[in-house]
């Protein structure tokens, strides 16, 4: 753990959580917690960041993730009159 510390430091971090957004960590790992194999991976993008493919080009995994997962709890319905207020045209499912 004191090695990925020390990593992000030098990567210009003051802590985990200052970098939370730019690494792609939870809630959980910016306050220091991470498996071993968590640890280790970041260890190794922040060791070579020339092998890093992980990130998607514009935008940061948190944003991504935060809306993800706002998605999956939005009910059909009201994802659908948004889609239609923003001029997408919505096709209802059949009815079996």
């Amino acid at each position: 753990m004191t090695k990925l510390l020390a990593l992000l430091q030098s990567a210009g971090h003051r802590d985990f959580r200052d970098a939370r957004g730019p690494m792609g960590f939870t809630q959980r790992q910016a306050g220091g917690r991470f498996t071993r194999a968590e640890a280790d991976e970041y260890i190794e993008r922040l060791e070579n960041p020339e092998l890093d493919e992980s990130k998607p080009a514009g935008e940061e995994d948190w944003k991504r993730a935060a809306r993800e997962q706002l998605l999956v709890h939005m009910p059909a319905e009201t994802m659908a009159v948004e889609l239609r207020r923003r001029g997408w045209m919505v096709i209802e499912p059949l009815a079996v």
